[in-house]
Formats: C-alpha cells, sequence, structure tokens
C-alpha cells in the first residue's frame, strides 16, 4: 500500500467514514478537478475546489454530479480565459 492510500485510510478513520470512502476513479477525479483549479484559476483554488465538492457531497449531492458540476464550470473558466486573452491579442495586432 502506498503512504497515500495509507493516509487516506488513516484519515478517514479519524473522520469516522469507511476506509474505502474514496475509490481509485473518485480519487482520479478529485485529482484533475483539483489539477485543472490549481492550473486554471489559482493555485489555492485547488483544495478549496475539494472542499466544496465534499460540502455539495455532504448536503446529498451525488460524487459525480458535484465533480461533473465543477468540470463544466472550470471548462467555461478557461474557455472564457482564452477568449479573453485571444481578443487582447488581437488589440494589439
Amino acid at each position: 500500500m502506498s503512504t497515500l492510500d495509507d493516509w487516506i485510510m488513516r484519515a478517514a478513520g479519524d473522520l469516522g467514514l469507511p476506509p474505502d470512502s474514496i475509490t481509485a476513479d473518485l480519487r482520479a477525479e478529485l485529482l484533475d478537478v483539483t489539477r485543472d483549479a490549481a492550473h486554471g484559476v489559482a493555485r489555492v483554488a485547488g483544495p478549496l475546489t475539494c472542499y466544496l465538492i465534499g460540502v455539495a457531497v455532504g448536503r446529498g449531492d451525488p460524487p459525480h454530479a458535484a465533480l461533473a458540476t465543477l468540470k463544466a464550470s472550470l471548462a467555461q473558466q478557461l474557455a472564457n480565459q482564452t477568449d479573453e486573452s485571444d481578443s487582447g491579442s488581437e488589440r494589439e495586432s
């Protein structure tokens, strides 16, 4: 078992959650969204985005639905940033 797996199991136990609370697929999706938020918005957006997903799941949203919502939002954010930077380069020409 990896150090990450050990930590996830320990953290889950400390929070009174089952050790398999984060499946391998869910972990991969969370890490992808965290990476995209950290690189596309701001570095600190990564962990805060994961926290928001956890809050949404805590209120009853399915994890994959919360992830899909924020993936779509991040895609829109990045598209808007690209459009804005493209507009800026056209003005400079």
